[in-house]
């Protein structure tokens, strides 16, 4: 089937699905996630293809991303449960007036229709997206990577099941089985067709994305979380940190890809961190930090690098305003966090840094739908309009203004 009849098709089911009740909805999330963990041999055993396809020619890190396991399955199946439970925003009022001359005007949440979900090697993607689309009212067109294509395949198989055991059509969900550049630009010039389309994936898809588009775009994903390790820090707990904003999954783009520590600190600390994370973790420091961490000399580019592994840069900082500026300048709008026991300090790095999650003595990790809780996430966005942060069902909504009168005229 080629892309533009998928696209036509996922068209025609959306507005039956927008006149759905929140109770038909639900009941086929949960049909949905019953399916999944039903038909989950069958996903495992495309997985196992996929990932035998992939070895070699991805990193072992990416590998973890294509991989699934009954553990994972599990897990999305229980994300899909807990978009069920989520309140449902399509028709809430965000906004009421009443007028001078007796017109009521509301601000009515509705579905946007069609969107489309560009993304790369993560099959988890694949039932988030959907969950997120039945629940928000909306079709959705699924175009994974080549290396998860038939992993994908599966799960969307499991997912129609879902929706057409409870009545529904499965056209709502559509994979496109076009795995070549092709069928991107098609999406990308979806006009007509496409109300909203989200790349989810490294820097040159969402760079390809965002500058040919003609359909509405969101900037998502790409990741250049930074650390600020301050003078006044507790540096145990800037250590546990650091691990897991780096370690505990080093693939996801909350991951933290540089450290910044103050220079009072940074003779005590960075021989820490290196003892903590050095076995696992290639720093890559600025001329100060290299004695005192060890590791390569950082070039200047690996301060714009979204590593997406165990790779760590690291800098010292004369102040908090200098974190602060090079935040400013290296930043991807993700994900930034400051280590500190200085409120004042504190206060000012929330006001000033300009991303879509600033922390304060907390692991970047957390800026996930499911830790939001969203349930889980459309993915993260990085621009301001009309999302920022991570995108649950709210983001996935319009609104029209709804106006009742009794004969007013103008």
């Amino acid at each position: 089937m080629s892309t533009l009849e998928q696209m036509q098709r996922a068209k025609a089911a959306a507005p039956k699905l927008a006149l759905c009740s929140t109770e038909q909805k639900n009941r086929a999330l949960f049909a949905m996630a019953e399916a999944l963990m039903a038909r989950k041999e069958t996903i495992l055993a495309a997985n196992r293809l996929d990932l035998e396809a992939a070895r070699g020619s991805i990193s072992t890190v990416m590998l973890d991303r294509l991989a699934l396991s009954e553990s994972r399955i599990a897990a999305m199946a229980e994300g899909i449960r807990q978009v069920a439970e989520l309140p449902d925003p399509v028709g809430e009022v965000l906004a009421r007036e009443v007028r001078p001359n007796g017109l009521i005007i509301e601000k009515t949440a509705v579905p946007l229709g069609v969107i489309a979900i560009i993304y790369e090697s993560r099959p988890n993607v694949t039932s988030d997206a959907a969950a997120l689309c039945i629940k928000s009212g909306n079709a959705c067109i699924l175009r994974g990577g080549k290396e998860a294509h038939g992993s994908a395949a599966a799960i969307v198989g499991a997912l129609k099941e879902g929706l057409s055991a409870v009545g529904l059509d499965g056209e709502l969900i559509q994979q496109i089985e076009d795995t070549s550049r092709r069928s991107a630009t098609e999406l990308m010039l979806g006009v007509g067709y496409i109300d909203l389309l989200i790349p989810r994936g490294g820097a040159g898809l969402i760079r390809a994305c965002t500058e040919q588009a003609k359909v509405p775009c969101i900037q998502t994903g790409t990741g250049i979380c930074h650390i600020y390790v301050d003078k006044a820090a507790d540096l145990d707990m800037a250590l546990q940190i650091l691990d897991n904003a780096k370690t505990s999954r080093p693939s996801v783009c909350n991951a933290c890809e540089v450290c910044l520590v103050h220079r009072d600190i940074a003779a005590e600390f960075l021989p820490k961190l290196k003892e903590r994370l050095g076995d696992r973790v290639e720093f890559r420091a600025c001329e100060r930090a290299l004695p005192l961490c060890g590791g390569k000399a950082a070039g200047e580019a690996d301060f714009d690098t979204e590593f997406l592994d165990y790779i760590l840069a690291v800098k010292v900082v004369d102040s908090s305003d200098a974190a602060m500026t090079h935040i400013a300048r290296h930043s991807t709008g993700h994900s930034e966090a400051i280590l500190t026991a200085d409120a004042e300090t504190a206060a000012q790095f929330t006001r000033q840094v300009d991303s879509a999650a600033v922390y304060v003595n907390a692991s970047t990790r957390f800026t996930d739908g499911g830790e939001f809780g969203l349930g889980c996430e459309m993915g993260i966005s990085t621009q301001k309009l009309h999302a920022r942060g991570p995108m649950g069902l709210r983001e996935l909504c319009a609104y029209k203004y709804i106006v009742r009168g009794s004969g007013q005229i103008r």
